[in-house]
């Protein structure tokens, strides 16, 4: 079922736990495919050395579950974005390991790196990335036209039609808004049926009806054709939208929250302090 103004705390019940390993079961009860899209083992991300040594990530453990919406909150510095970015490949770890399904990524060489990123993995970020030149349609499909491969026609017209872009396919950039930028952005991102999809402040440069628009499509893609996502955001709101929150704070995950609401995630995070205590 599709949720198109996150959740209240009227109509939806919060439970939040303590969490510092969260594990999912790699297959599910029919032996089909994995239950988890994606995951971290005591992942440590640290820059320089020595007196100047800063732990943006510290032995963090987590599991993604598959075909769920998934936020990353925490303070600013706590390292929600250093986690996305090593999760989906963007960034190289310290020490642990990251898993896409059951693939290691860490140690991958440069160019498989990036062959597993193009065709596995899904991005959204803040700037919309688009090329000026093509149209909506062109830039929906540019991924795969580089990779060589042919859209699937049924697939794509599924998509187009869940993010609403079927009357502006011919448009070009500068003739869409930004919230209809930022669904050629989402539909591009689902286009080549990823495992996984990494969001990265989605909504952040949009007005809060055209981010309410981006975050129904993100939920819809979910509920209706079952795809995995990740978004960091520091927006409650934008969280509610998500099936489950992890809260992280001085690079650790110090909570997380199931069926959030955005009354009890702003509650949350008006009790963290630097280090995630609650005070």
């Amino acid at each position: 079922m599709a949720r198109w103004h996150g959740r209240t705390g009227r109509n939806r019940q919060e439970e939040t736990h303590v969490t510092t390993a969260v594990s999912i079961p790699r297959t599910g009860g029919s032996g089909g495919h994995t239950a988890v899209a994606a995951s971290a083992r005591q992942v440590v991300k640290a820059y320089g050395s020595g007196e100047t040594r800063v732990t943006a990530l510290d032995r963090v453990d987590v599991d993604i579950a598959r075909g769920q919406f998934t936020a990353i909150m925490g303070p600013s510095g706590s390292g929600k974005s250093t986690l996305m970015h090593c999760l989906a490949g963007l960034d190289t770890v310290t020490s642990g390991q990251i898993f896409i399904d059951s693939t290691e990524i860490t140690g991958l060489k440069d160019k498989k790196l990036t062959r597993l990123r193009r065709d596995r993995i899904g991005f959204i970020f803040q700037a919309f990335n688009l090329l000026p030149t093509l149209s909506a349609l062109e830039n929906i499909t540019l991924p795969m036209d580089i990779a060589g491969r042919k859209p699937d026609k049924e697939w794509l017209d599924r998509v187009v039609e869940t993010v609403g872009l079927a009357g502006r396919l011919k448009h070009r950039p500068n003739q869409l808004s930004g919230g209809q930028q930022q669904r050629v952005a989402v539909a591009r991102a689902l286009a080549a049926r990823p495992e996984i999809i990494f969001g990265d402040e989605p909504t952040g440069n949009l007005d809060s009806r055209a981010g309410a628009e981006v975050l129904g499509f993100l939920r819809r893609s979910v509920d209706e054709l079952g795809q995995t996502i990740v978004m960091v955001t520091h927006d409650p709101v934008a969280a509610s939208y998500a099936d489950r929150v992890l809260y992280l704070a001085d690079g650790r995950i110090v909570d997380e929250m199931h069926s959030p609401t955005a009354d009890a995630v702003l509650e949350r995070m008006k009790n963290f302090d630097a280090r995630g205590r609650v005070s």
